[in-house]
């Protein structure tokens, strides 16, 4: 128990030391989130909140795993990864910029051994992808940068969603037998749990890019070097059942733009987050139901990871079933968008009694 414990509990103690600070010299600098129409907040915040959760992180690691020096590429990538989103925070970097930092930040690790070599069949057979599995992996980090960039829209969103991931992360590499991916997610838990303490509504501190940025880095390095790499049924659905509310959210944002004719960096007001606000709940609502649509996906990875042949596939179903109901529910598309809804029952005219 004390692998996991002091861990977790001194980085927690960490970012919650640093994150006043970082406050501070956030407002300092001028790195502070101005209030506009497609903004929820209301008022001006310190944005960069997501350098004490990075610090925090790499403490952590020095600290606590036995050679650091194993672990450098990956580090490497996230202070490039960290230096980006720092630079985002402060001076609005250009998104062709941006996506550069993202590459290179993503490209470092994978060179050094960071790869989604394989992926299973369900007959147990074995596709490599030899040559490939260099852009296919720098595809993934790149991918789950920015879907949790984009779900950082509401007070602690980002950082509660991350750490849900993380935790079902660490418990799938416990049972699969990766201790430093375990290792690495518990620091991780803790630097992250720290901010959110000034970060959950009503935040006294955004994490800005510095943050989403290198959650979205970490998380998806830690899922190839702790679940890709297993031989089990699927391997490579299970971190995308983990992360299924962020890569949703991002995937039809990208579907909006192409349908709408706007440039797929095109800032909207109508991420899972905004539709939720817009059916009527709470800005605390949403995101605790944002927090539960990420629990009942990462207890499905947990089982799909115990479940047979037929019994991974009936749950395949079942999420994308899921699926569905939340975009045609939440109007995550368009509120006109709603052929399985339509199926149970015509929507009502608004002007029916």
């Amino acid at each position: 128990m004390e692998f996991i414990i002091i861990p977790i509990l001194l980085c927690f103690v960490l970012s919650l030391l640093l994150t006043p600070i970082v406050k501070k010299f956030s407002i300092k600098i001028g790195a502070i989130d101005k209030p506009d129409e497609r903004k929820v907040h209301k008022r001006i915040m310190p944005r960069m909140g997501g350098l004490a959760i990075i610090i925090s992180f790499i403490i952590g690691c020095l600290v606590f795993i036995p050679n650091p020096l194993q672990i450098w590429p990956i580090l490497a990538g996230a202070v490039i990864i960290g230096i980006t989103g720092l630079l985002d925070d402060m001076y609005s970097l250009a998104p062709r910029t941006k996506l550069l930092g993202q590459i290179i930040a993503a490209t470092i690790p994978v060179l050094f051994g960071v790869q989604i070599d394989f992926i299973t069949l369900p007959n147990g057979e074995m596709i490599h992808f030899g040559w490939l599995a260099i852009p296919l992996t720098i595809l993934w980090i790149v991918a789950i940068i920015n879907a949790i960039n984009l779900i950082d829209g509401l007070d602690g969103l980002a950082a509660g969603v991350s750490s849900i991931a993380v935790i079902t992360i660490s418990i799938l590499a416990l049972t699969l037998g990766h201790p430093l991916t375990v290792l690495m997610g518990i620091i991780l838990l803790g630097s992250i749990l720290g901010f959110l303490v000034f970060n959950f509504y009503p935040a006294k501190i955004f994490m800005g890019d510095t943050g989403s940025l290198f959650l979205g880095y970490m998380i998806s390095v830690l899922s190839v070097i702790g679940l890709t790499k297993s031989a089990a049924i699927f391997s490579l659905i299970i971190p995308i059942i983990i992360l299924a509310v962020p890569i949703m959210d991002t995937t039809f944002a990208i579907i909006r733009r192409i349908v709408q004719k706007k440039p797929l960096s095109a800032p909207d007001k109508f991420h899972l987050h905004h539709c939720l606000i817009r059916l009527g709940f709470t800005h605390r609502q949403s995101v605790i139901i944002i927090y539960l649509l990420s629990g009942i996906f990462s207890l499905a990875a947990i089982l799909f990871t115990r479940a047979t042949i037929w019994g991974a596939s009936i749950l395949i179903v079942l999420l994308l079933i899921l699926v569905e109901l939340i975009v045609e529910v939440t109007g995550l598309i368009s509120v006109n968008y709603r052929p399985l809804l339509n199926l149970i029952g015509p929507k009502k005219n608004q002007d029916e009694k």
